[in-house]
């Protein structure tokens, strides 16, 4: 394991925190089990930072070496407080702006670091003192995609203004979100409208006159291949392979899709559904399920039976995560106003991006340069610029 020099912070329990950059490819078997207890005892879950699929995601997605593997550690060998990727940036949107942010490959879908329930407020704490002692940051902490409700968030910004200068919310949306206590049946029946389910009905009668309908979920013991090669085919036929941005588009995206599939089977975070026509998928949806979480990861569909909706009757039969009792809510990980989950899913869940000055007097006064400017730009683009309400131009 690859270890930069430790930033002592704080103690718990008498035993010295401190803060290392280690090599997510040179793990002590000792830290990556204590990384493993750590995704299960998370204050949020988040599987985009879980071993099983950052770990591939830093050797893969980020050719450069940009980022940074950070991690607040009770001593050299004490339980992990928390774990998050970090990566100097040059620019902020457009401007020629350096800064520290949260690093994240356009496939991973939530920013929230993992950290260990209860101990929020000193994660941040110990995490920006040392990002002001670090030579490579400058300016401020970026950090994308976190839940606006959650304790993070709120622990992020008291901590922020206990060092004496406020976080700025830059960004904010919403995407669906899959959270009631009513029965799978109930639900669709709620949210989906009449007449689209009587036509949804018609479709689903239409397709079985094309051949046997069956819908089928993986099985724990069950071989992934399988399942890897027809998402990969299937979401390349489709839009994402003609605009290249479906995971087969690019060779290191599919060496990760083909490395986390198996290693989310193993890790139990692993939930697949399929819509079959005569044995072969019409649809194929990957969800990770990290209680009290799941997050819908990857969604496709075979676009030349688009007329049968095979989509949204796959998403009808995904509803009976409701009844899967470890999961509270699932996270569509779907782009805001996505026309297909939006109709089917009600919820909504917020996430906001966040800025946070760093100590030093220079960053301090970048920082409120940058804010300035931003503002300025939001008046005259006619945007909102309350406090909670500034957007980024990202």
């Amino acid at each position: 394991m690859t270890v930069h020099p430790a930033f002592p912070v704080n103690s718990i329990d008498a035993a010295p925190l401190a803060v290392r950059v280690v090599d997510p490819l040179a793990l002590s078997s000792g830290l990556a089990a204590a990384w493993d207890r750590l995704a299960d005892e998370a204050s949020e879950p988040n599987p985009f930072l879980e071993r099983w699929c950052l770990q591939s995601a830093l050797h893969l997605l980020d050719p450069e070496r940009r980022a940074r593997l950070v991690v607040v550690q009770g001593g050299a060998d004490g339980p992990l407080i928390g774990v998050m990727p970090l990566a100097p940036a040059s620019h902020y949107g457009r401007l020629p702006f350096a800064h520290v942010t949260g690093w994240a490959h356009p496939n991973h879908f939530l920013g929230v670091p993992l950290v260990r329930a209860g101990m929020e407020s000193l994660f941040w704490s110990i995490l920006l003192a040392w990002c002001d002692a670090a030579g490579w940051a400058r300016t401020m902490l970026h950090l994308p995609r976190l839940t606006e409700e959650g304790p993070l968030t709120r622990a992020l910004l008291e901590t922020a203004r206990q060092r004496g200068a406020a976080a700025e919310i830059v960004h904010r949306e919403e995407r669906a979100l899959l959270e009631s206590d009513l029965s799978p049946a109930a639900y669709w029946d709620a949210a989906v409208r009449a007449k689209k389910r009587k036509e949804l009905r018609r479709q689903a009668n239409r397709l079985a006159e094309q051949g046997d309908v069956a819908f089928r979920r993986w099985q724990a013991g069950e071989g992934v291949d399988a399942w890897i090669d027809a998402f990969l085919d299937l979401e390349a036929r489709g839009w994402k392979g003609r605009a290249g941005s479906a995971l087969a588009s690019q060779n290191d995206t599919q060496a990760w899709f083909r490395a986390i599939i198996p290693a989310a089977a193993a890790a139990g975070r692993l939930d697949m559904r399929a819509l079959d026509l005569g044995g072969r998928p019409l649809a194929l949806l990957v969800n990770f399920l990290c209680p009290p979480g799941g997050f819908s990861f990857k969604t496709a569909f075979d676009e030349d039976y688009a007329r049968f909706s095979p989509g949204v009757l796959l998403q009808q039969a995904n509803l009976d995560l409701l009844d899967d009792r470890r999961i509270a809510w699932t996270d569509s990980c779907a782009a805001p106003g996505h026309p297909m989950i939006d109709s089917v899913w009600r919820e909504r869940r917020a996430l906001v991006w966040i800025n946070v000055p760093l100590a030093g007097r220079a960053d301090r006064f970048r920082f409120a340069l940058l804010a300035r400017a931003e503002r300025a730009w939001r008046r005259w683009k006619g945007a909102p610029v309350g406090p909670n309400e500034v957007e980024s131009p990202t």
